[in-house]
This record gives structure tokens, sequence and C-alpha cells, in this order.
């Protein structure tokens, strides 16, 4: 049987044996160059000539272009290990990256308000869901099936910034996208409680930190909560105050968390220490949030790339790179030009989130600046990894 199912594995592209290859690859592809057409919007070329917001377009292509991809690429992956089901593979994954990848090339052409693109963009996410519910539901392994509904969401939250874009509703652009920042960090707190202090036992020959009930409850429920509050509250003094407090709340639960998974053992080891850094991004962009809900000198948006520059640049360069190398048969070492890509994510994170905050007249260099080391991180693990994601497992077992 193992035979007869490696031959028929070999027929496939290796790009389409696993979730994790296609959705690696092209969401680090993307991202780099949709930040190369932002750094050449904000210099005053025409690069989108059909969008009509280039501030939504990269806004939401950010969020609902790329990080979503590495999202769906590392749980259609993750899924098969959970549930011992095989992942989906060959043509039905091709057409869901299509579905995926449509979207973002017609975007910069026909403009946010096409049927088309809004209709192709809508319709993957569901698809998704759906090959993640069979799995689940043939085992009956319910715990998994969190990423059902979770997926269904993020395609409300994608309707609903459509909807924004064609109303002209900044406003609600801006909580959307903001909403849709704080949930896939709130996921991040979720896997990250899963497997980093998993990864740093294995890495570090270490015993794996028992969690703490309490902790872990308020730290996650605190987290989603602000999703929610944020997303569907009225913004007025009152409100904005106690949205703030659970912020607040989140942010030190979630330092507290991260203070236990011997982050003092992680300095050696890349693989380890980019995700505690884009880890630590979280509470200091819910932070940085309750400041701005609190009108003490820091906008909305400008606290929001903590999480988005911050978090998500950082702690999916560093979760792509370790999944790449399990998921291929390789030995999890990161070449040095990947530990360059992490200090490279890691400064593009710290001038964008920081810079604006201490010289508010060097913004836009600190957008330019950000822009070009995360094309740089996201160019060098594309480089790197091109011949890992592309090629069969150095192993020769399925995948």
């Amino acid at each position: 049987m193992q035979i007869l199912d490696t031959n028929k594995e070999n027929k496939i592209w290796p790009l389409f044996r696993l979730g994790f290859r296609v959705f690696f690859l092209g969401g680090a592809l993307f991202s780099a160059l949709a930040m190369l057409l932002w750094i050449l919007m904000l210099s005053g070329v025409d690069a989108l000539p059909g969008v009509q917001n280039p501030i939504w377009w990269h806004a939401h292509e950010m969020l609902f272009g790329f990080a979503l991809a590495i999202v769906a690429g590392f749980v259609v992956t993750a899924m098969q290990n959970w549930t011992g089901v095989p992942g989906i593979k060959s043509w039905p994954l091709a057409i869901v990256a299509g579905l995926w990848l449509l979207p973002r090339l017609l975007m910069p052409l026909r403009g946010e308000l096409n049927p088309l693109v809004i209709t192709l963009d809508l319709l993957w996410l569901p698809i998704v869901a759906g090959m993640l519910a069979l799995p689940v539901l043939k085992t009956k392994q319910w715990r998994n099936l969190f990423f059902v509904p979770l997926f269904m969401f993020f395609t409300l939250l994608n309707a609903l910034s459509y909807y924004a874009a064609i109303s002209g509703n900044w406003l609600l652009s801006e909580r959307v996208f903001i909403a849709m920042a704080l949930a896939l960090c709130a996921l991040i707190t979720v896997m990250g409680g899963r497997v980093v202090p998993f990864f740093t036992a294995r890495a570090t020959n270490t015993e794996k930190v028992a969690p703490i009930s309490w902790l872990e409850k308020l730290s996650l429920v605190s987290v989603w909560l602000s999703v929610f509050a944020w997303l569907a509250l009225p913004r007025t003094p009152v409100t904005n105050a106690l949205l703030a407090l659970l912020l607040v709340v989140a942010a030190v639960a979630h330092v507290y968390r991260l203070s236990r998974w011997n982050y003092k053992l992680t300095g050696t080891v890349p693989l380890l220490w980019v995700l505690y850094i884009g880890y630590l991004f979280i509470p200091l962009g819910l932070l940085t949030l309750a400041a701005a809900l609190l009108r003490m000198g820091i906008s909305v948006s400008l606290a929001s790339h903590w999480l988005t520059a911050g978090a998500l640049g950082a702690v999916v360069l560093g979760m792509i790179a370790r999944v790449s190398l399990g998921h291929s048969g390789r030995k999890l070492e990161v070449t040095r030009a990947m530990v360059v890509a992490f200090v490279l994510i890691i400064l593009a994170a710290v001038l964008r989130s920081v810079l604006p905050m201490i010289a508010p007249s060097m913004t836009m260099q600190a957008y330019h600046s950000s822009a070009a080391l995360w094309i740089a991180a996201y160019g060098i693990f594309c480089w790197v990894y091109w011949p890992i994601l592309t090629q069969p497992r150095a192993d020769g077992h399925p995948g």
C-alpha cells in the first residue's frame, strides 16, 4: 500500500502535494510583490491603476491575501497530522490555490469594486472551511472543528471589508481591518499555546512547560473578546475605556504566558527566538491599541501595525520557515540567510511601529524603509525555500 501511495504521489507536482507548499510560497511571494507595489504607490507611481483606495488595498491584501494564505496552508497541513486523514492535494489543492491567487492578480487591474474580484475572493475561504470540516467529521475530533467557523468568520470579515469599500465607509473599513488583525493574532495565541512550548522543549532538550489552566483561559478569552468587542461595540468614551481595559488585561495575560515558555533558552536557536519576539509584539500591540482608544497621542492605524508588521510579520516568517523544513523531511536548522531574514523582519516591524511614534516627521521614511526590509526578508525566504517547497521531500516520504 505504501509503495502504491508513493507511486501515486510521484505523479503530483511537489508544489501541490500538501497545502503548506503552495500557500507558504505563494503567500510569501505575494507579500513581497504587494509591498513593492505599496512602495511605488507611496512614491507617486500609479502601480494600482484599477484600485480606487490604495490604503484599503494595502490593508486588505496583507490581511486577507497574504496572512490568510499562510493560515490556510498551515491548517490544511496540520489537520492531516491531527486527524490522520490525508490532506488535500493535487488538483483540488491547485483549484483552491488558484481561487486565492486570481483576486490577488486581478485586483490591481480591475479594482476592489469589481464583482468578479469580490466573488472569487469570497469563494475560496468557505471551500477551505469545507475541506477542513471533512476530516473532523470523519474522525469526530470535535476540538479541531474550531477552524471551520473561524474560516467562516474570516469570510464574514472579508465580505464586510468589501461592503465598506463599495459604500465608501472608511471608518467601517478600518474597524474591520483591525478586527481582522486582532483575530489573526488571537489565532497565533491559540496555535502558539499548542506549538511554541513544544518547539522549545524539543529544541532545547528540556521538559515542556505545563500550561496553567486559569492563565490559558484568561489569555485566550480576553483576546478573542477583544476581537468581537472591537468589531461590535459603538465608539463612545465609555465603551472605548472598557475596550481599552480589556486590551490591557489581555496584554498582561499574554506577557505572563510568554514569560513562562523558557524564553531564556532560545537565544541560540533562531527558529525559536523569532517566534518569541514576534509573539511579544502581540501584547505590545494590544497596549498601543488601548492607548489609541484613550487618545494618548497614538493613532489606531499606527497601533495596529504592532500587530501586523510586528506579530504577523515575524511569527509567520518563523513558522513557515520551521514548518517547511519539518514537513519536507529536513533538519530543523536554518541557513545564515534565513537568520538575516529574521533580523530584517524584526527591524521592519520596529521601524514601522516605533519610528513614527518617536519621530513623526520621519513617518514616510518609516513606511518606505519598513516595506523594503519586509521585501528583503520574505524575498530571502522565497530564494532559500523555493527548492524546498517545489521539490519532493528529502526523505522520500509522501507529502
